[in-house]
């Protein structure tokens, strides 16, 4: 299936350009289809190039040496949109010139330029930054707002409701995903006015593109019983750096364990599959790859620390929203949820 191209900020991230290009090849390898729009300084990409072949025919550069700082001010980077990497990244996706973009850069900038070229979908207030996250059970958990609005009201919430189970229904599920509110206790009545509000509004809405469980606490997102996780971004990017955290702290310790002794290491290589198998599931480059859901556009945010694999993860999951058709998924739910609504009340269908 021929898809669109994926722009990619080729400066941003802690490595630049160097880990960039290598995570697109590593993407084309795997998925020959994919074409690039690689932003950023001609030089510097043209001698990452050298080391991928098979990146040459499916690639064009667009020169750029101005680059988004990663402690720039978002204020500070919308200024000079129209000059640097990552603006002229999402710039192409708002041209048509690109089908989506990806980057490693500054956050808050990304947001910010993304946001304004792109603008909001109609329905949606404001975009929120989604990503995956383990659990024990086979399939990921998505969670948002990961940052990208610390404060939320209850519309807001009950909006990255269905952009999450949109991304659900793509990624992690079929069917309809089931979605709830992160919260300090799962009982009716607890939570904030605003957390009891969005959730009778979810309890309504609840419907063929996914269904309300009502409330979850911090400690059984990865537990799989649920596969989206909504709250406002000041919490879920507490959340999400516990999280992480936690998988550091666990990896560490048994590090740490198994070189204590003689015995310890005897039993690290007798336990080494095991050992690997958790290394490799709790790994952030194989959940790499964020997503700004109601966007009139696909725009990827990677870590600013993955390396090539963690970057062709997220030029992955760019091509796979292009080819299902996110933005019009999440319209397509916006309308369906509308059009319930207006029948509950007795306005759709009545004689005029």
């Amino acid at each position: 299936m021929s898809l669109p191209r994926i722009a990619v900020d080729a400066m941003g991230g802690d490595e630049g350009v160097r880990v960039m290009i290598s995570g697109a090849a590593l993407a084309r390898r795997r998925h020959e289809q994919f074409k690039f729009l690689l932003v950023g300084d001609q030089a510097r990409i043209e001698r990452a190039l050298q080391a991928h072949p098979n990146m040459r025919e499916a690639s064009e550069i667009l020169h750029c040496e101005d680059v988004v700082g990663g402690d720039e001010k978002p204020t500070q980077a919308l200024r000079r949109a129209k000059t640097t990497s990552m603006g002229l990244a999402i710039n192409a996706v708002k041209r048509g010139d690109a089908g989506a973009a990806v980057s490693a850069g500054n956050t808050g900038a990304l947001m910010a330029m993304s946001k304004l070229a792109l603008r909001t979908m109609p329905g949606i207030d404001r975009p929120a930054l989604a990503a995956l996250m383990p659990t024990l059970s086979d399939n990921d958990v998505i969670m948002l707002d990961l940052g990208a609005n610390t404060e939320c009201d209850a519309r807001n919430l009950v909006q990255f409701a269905i952009m999450g189970a949109a991304y659900a229904r793509i990624v992690t599920v079929e069917g309809a995903p089931r979605v709830r509110l992160l919260n300090i206790g799962t009982e009716e009545t607890k939570g904030t006015d605003r957390l009891q509000d969005a959730a009778q509004m979810l309890r309504e809405a609840t419907g063929p593109s996914f269904s309300f469980d009502g409330f979850v606490e911090a400690d059984k997102i990865n537990r799989g019983d649920v596969d989206v996780v909504v709250t406002d971004g000041f919490s879920g990017n507490i959340a999400l750096k516990a999280i992480e955290g936690s998988a550091r702290f666990v990896t560490d310790l048994l590090k740490d364990a198994f070189r204590s002794s003689v015995r310890s290491k005897i039993g690290f290589l007798i336990s080494r599959p095991a050992t690997e198998l958790l290394r490799h599931h709790l790994d952030p480059n194989n959940h790499n790859g964020a997503v700004f859901l109601g966007l009139n556009g696909v725009v990827v945010k990677s870590h600013g620390s993955a390396n090539a694999a963690g970057v062709a993860n997220a030029v992955a999951v760019a091509a796979r929203l292009l080819e299902e058709n996110l933005t019009e998924r999440i319209a397509a739910d916006l309308a369906e949820l509308g059009e319930a609504r207006l029948r509950e009340n007795g306005t759709v269908g009545a004689e005029k």
